[in-house]
């Protein structure tokens, strides 16, 4: 085959591969974004369509947005320090030391991750309320209280991109401080901390963007007393239809989420380094109980304290009802609850999460696979290669950008898209489109680092011996990649079953899933109507906990993700 023709093809396949899921965001995410910020600048009078950008001075001129802005900056960085503090020892112990069940409680860890964050808002909740089983902390309603559901939630993030590096760290550098008459602690650091510092620092940015950005869990714990700029986006936009105060607050996210996705990307980079530079095979060896005391203690503490007793209290007040202990709040879920509160039943509700997450994990394992594929390739120019760090921050923006916007955007543009005769807003694949939309970014950075691990020298001998693009990728990167597909999948399953944001806003009551429906049922009165949302709740954990433990089961490469 002549030359020009394989540069030719090599060149389609290539523009094919960025092209799809630029056209994807653009119209999925850019589009509905852009669309709804515009309305709120926007004004139109007798001369036409002008831009008013007055609301900026309004929104700010307000003490109300200053304390929203100041109470979210602060959640996210106390969020980030507790998780750092407390994960780093966990790394240690559950990626650094060798110990029968590690495994399991990798994965349990991993669990509060890919809960819904309504179910965290009501595990936490059930726990702190007056005549719960730390009632007496009168912690419900507090500030506290969502810091400490914050760090539940991103202690596993720390644990798993700290672990991963100092898993593979060469232990000799440690050991030669100590040969020399260091301590433990002084080796630690002046040798350790300095390696790992690349991992924990990309650890720290995408838990201030997590805690920052995060929705369910304050406005189940918090309400409107600890508003972040997320749930005032909600307020402004539901209860308010004001879009000009949603446009200012969305752009202020979108501020904070750039900068935390910069941070990361440099981050990131410096991890990848020191992952290239660490030894193959893994270092960990056998746990010390006399000389591992202090990280073992701080990690039995967090993983009993503040992982355990939240998901086993939820259980247990789920099988308690004014008369006492009995299967009712389970029976009940095949009702509509107190007073009809429900258009579906809970069960109705489970299979259309499950169905609508099946379909939003198809397109977000595609979609993300093409943008990890494209994302991993080396390019010698410094354009190509910057080219390919934009694409690759283009594409974690869903992950902060208000889930609130993308689904009030969705409601306004996406009746007849690209003139299609069709309006998704009726069709059924707006909220698995939307789901997609936040799982793709997991997707990327769970596959994104097993694809940039591949040597680049097995491609180019593939290509030098006449393989075409696609035979090149069937033969080296396929393979490869295919051993972090399983979790990539159980990432996008988890994640999609407990999207709140977004699927509030776009789910009919007649198709809601069970995230909508289990907030519907807190805000109902009633002793009957809580005692379903808790029962509620622990399908939904159950659910997302099965995925996830079979996405381990079925890993393939150990060391994959960043996540």
């Amino acid at each position: 085959m002549p030359a020009a023709v394989q540069r030719g093809g090599r060149v389609l396949l290539w523009g094919l591969a960025a092209g799809l899921p630029l056209l994807f965001l653009g119209v999925f995410f850019a589009w509905p974004v852009v669309t709804l910020i515009a309305r709120g600048f926007v004004t139109q009078d007798a001369a036409g369509a002008s831009l008013d950008l007055s609301g900026f001075a309004e929104v700010f001129s307000e003490p109300r947005t200053w304390r929203i802005i100041g109470l979210t900056l602060w959640q996210g960085v106390l969020g980030t320090v507790i998780s750092v503090l407390l994960g780093v020892p966990g790394a240690y112990v559950l990626y650094r030391c060798r110990f029968r069940g590690r495994t399991f409680l990798r994965a349990f860890v991993t669990v509060p991750f890919v809960l819904p964050t309504v179910v965290v808002g009501v595990a936490f909740r059930s726990l702190l309320v007056e005549g719960g089983l730390l009632g007496f902390l009168r912690l419900d309603g507090t500030f506290g209280a969502i810091v400490l559901a914050l760090v539940f939630f991103n202690y596993s993030v720390v644990v798993r991109t700290v672990g991963g590096l100092w898993e593979h760290l060469d232990p000799r550098a440690e050991e030669a401080a100590r040969a020399l008459g260091a301590s433990p602690w002084r080796a630690f650091r002046s040798v350790t901390l300095p390696s790992l510092a690349p991992a924990i620092a990309s650890a720290a940015s995408i838990v201030f963007l997590f805690c920052a950005t995060a929705f369910g869990v304050v406005l189940v714990l918090g309400g409107v007393q600890y508003g972040t700029i997320e749930t005032e986006i909600w307020i402004q936009t539901t209860q308010f239809l004001d879009l000009r105060a949603a446009a200012v607050l969305s752009v202020v996210q979108l501020v904070v989420v750039v900068v935390a996705l910069s941070v990361a990307n440099r981050t990131r980079a410096r991890r990848e380094r020191a992952l290239n530079l660490s030894a193959a095979t893994s270092a960990a060896r056998p746990l010390r109980l006399r000389a591992d005391a202090v990280p073992l203690a701080v990690t039995a503490v967090v993983v009993l304290g503040l992982i355990a007793l939240p998901l086993v209290n939820l259980l247990v007040r789920s099988f308690q009802t004014p008369g006492g202990w009995s299967l009712a709040n389970y029976a009940n879920l095949g009702t509509t609850g107190g007073r009809n509160a429900l258009s579906v039943t809970v069960w109705e509700a489970t299979a259309n999460s499950v169905r609508t997450a099946a379909i939003a994990t198809l397109i977000a394992v595609v979609i993300g696979g093409l943008v990890a594929l494209v994302v991993s390739r080396r390019p010698r120019s410094r354009t190509g290669r910057r080219a390919i760090s934009a694409l690759d921050s283009v594409f974690m923006l869903p992950l902060g950008v208000s889930a609130v916007t993308v689904g009030f955007g969705f409601l306004i543009t996406l009746d007849k898209p690209l003139g299609l005769d069709v309006d998704l807003r009726t069709s059924g694949l707006l909220v698995p489109v939307a789901q997609a939309v936040v799982a793709i970014p997991l997707v990327v950075r769970t596959v994104l680092p097993v694809l940039r691990a591949i040597d680049p020298r097995l491609r180019e001998a593939a290509a030098t011996l006449g393989a075409p693009p696609a035979r090149v990728f069937a033969a080296v990167d396929g393979p490869i990649a295919a051993r972090s597909l399983g979790l990539a999948i159980g990432f996008a399953f988890a994640v999609s079953l407990g999207e709140f944001g977004a699927t509030s806003f776009l789910a009919r009551p007649d198709a809601a899933t069970l995230p909508v429906v289990i907030f519907r049922l807190i805000g109902r009165p009633g002793a009957e109507n809580y005692g379903m949302a808790l029962a509620a709740s622990v399908v939904l954990a159950v659910l997302t906990a099965t995925v996830m433990m079979v996405a381990e089961r079925l890993r393939g490469d150990r060391s994959a993700g960043e996540f």
